[in-house]
Parts: structure tokens; C-alpha cells; sequence
């Protein structure tokens, strides 16, 4: 019995993630550290705990860490939030699980500060009913906590819940956390690297345009 959707957002509902990657490396060049946008890309969709680690070897707890965290989010929300643009079919996707009495929910790595915009950006603000966010989580994806927390704010049991992401760490998350995930190809990720998503779609447009045959009609079609 299907009660809730779980959303990510960056890449799910919105086309940020190129952004994101771009945001950091503005970042470590300001602090002198040359890593390249080839470097950074893939881990997009991990939060700074993971990826400053990877990066340049620094914690994102330290001090050095906490100013580069923070000035990244200021450089994301300065110069690339306003530029972004919803996935097609995003709004459209998320009225769509409303309208069929499913409780919208978000986990995402970003911040509550930065949440707000990425959600106006995808046009699904005014949509979302629960939201679990890095603030809510100590570990990042593909850590279970956002996921873990999603679920505490929905008030659902994980097997009446489907979570929709872009990125293996959205799917590994889900998947520790005991929640069956749809896979979308929008974040840049090909099907392989998608492995355990029970569906794989090319983003929020073409999961709509297969609503009726997708999982969670399925779902839907069972209560």
C-alpha cells in the first residue's frame, strides 16, 4: 500500500548538478586548490562530508572544511541558483503523486538554506509536503540517514514508501534504508550505475508520460 514518494531534488527535479560540480571547483580555486570539474562531477550528490575528503583530503568538520562548505553555498546560491531550471515534466510529475493521494517528501544533501531556492528553481515549492535535508542527517548520501530522516518526517513505513533519484549513492541510500527507488537518467548516470533501482527512467517527463504502467501506479492499484 503506497502512501509517500520520497523526491531528491538536484538532478531529479531540477538540472543542477552540473552547477553544484562548477560551485566547488569556483571554491578550491579560491582556496588555491586546483581540482578539476572532472574530478568533482561524480560526486555530486554526496554532501561535503564525502566530498571534501575525496577531494583535497579535508574534513568537512575542521575549520578549513566549515569555511570552504560555507562559502561554496555562497557561491552556488550567488551565481549558479538563479541561473537553474526545472527537469521537464517536474511540476507536473510531483501534482501528479499528489492528485493520486500520495504525500510528496523530499531528501536531499543540500542545506536548508539552499533547499528553498533548488525547490522554486524545479517549480515544486508551494508541492512538497515533508522535507529531510543535510541539516537533518549527520552522513550524507549514500549513507542512509537523509533517507532515515525522510521517512521519520513522513510518518510512513518504508515498504508503503518509493523514493526517485538520479545518482548509485540515491540508490544505495534507499536501499540501506530499506526503500524500493526509481532511477532517473537526468542526473547523468547511465542505467549500470543505477543497479538496484526497481525502474529506470530518463527523468520526471518520461516517468509521467509511463505513469500508468510505472510502480507506483501499481502501487497505487493495490489499496
Amino acid at each position: 500500500m503506497l502512501k509517500g514518494i520520497i523526491f531528491d531534488v538536484d538532478g531529479t527535479l531540477v538540472d543542477s548538478n552540473d552547477a553544484h560540480a562548477e560551485s566547488w571547483v569556483d571554491t578550491f580555486a579560491e582556496a588555491g586548490y586546483d581540482v578539476p570539474f572532472d574530478i568533482v562531477r561524480p560526486l555530486i550528490g554526496m554532501g561535503a562530508d564525502k566530498l571534501l575528503p575525496k577531494t583535497i583530503g579535508v574534513g568537512n568538520e575542521s575549520e578549513k572544511g566549515k569555511r570552504l562548505t560555507h562559502r561554496r553555498s555562497e557561491i552556488f546560491r550567488e551565481k549558479y541558483l538563479p541561473r537553474l531550471r526545472p527537469l521537464p515534466g517536474s511540476r507536473d510529475l510531483v501534482s501528479r503523486v499528489r492528485a493520486d493521494g500520495l504525500k510528496a517528501i523530499v531528501a536531499t544533501s543540500a542545506k536548508d538554506q539552499e533547499l528553498k531556492g533548488l525547490l522554486k528553481a524545479a517549480e515544486v515549492e508551494d508541492l512538497m509536503e515533508e522535507k529531510a535535508t543535510a541539516s537533518d542527517a549527520k552522513r550524507s548520501k549514500p549513507d542512509p540517514d537523509i533517507v532515515h530522516a525522510a521517512i521519520e518526517e513522513s510518518d510512513i513505513a518504508a515498504n508503503q514508501l518509493v523514493m526517485i533519484g538520479d545518482t548509485p549513492y540515491d540508490i544505495e541510500a534507499a536501499g540501506r534504508a530499506g526503500v524500493r527507488i526509481i532511477g532517473f537518467r537526468s542526473g547523468g548516470w547511465k542505467d549500470a550505475d543505477l543497479k538496484g533501482a526497481v525502474e529506470i527512467y530518463d527523468g520526471p517527463a518520461d516517468l509521467l508520460a509511463k505513469y500508468e504502467s510505472s510502480i507506483i501506479k501499481k502501487e497505487m492499484g493495490s489499496q
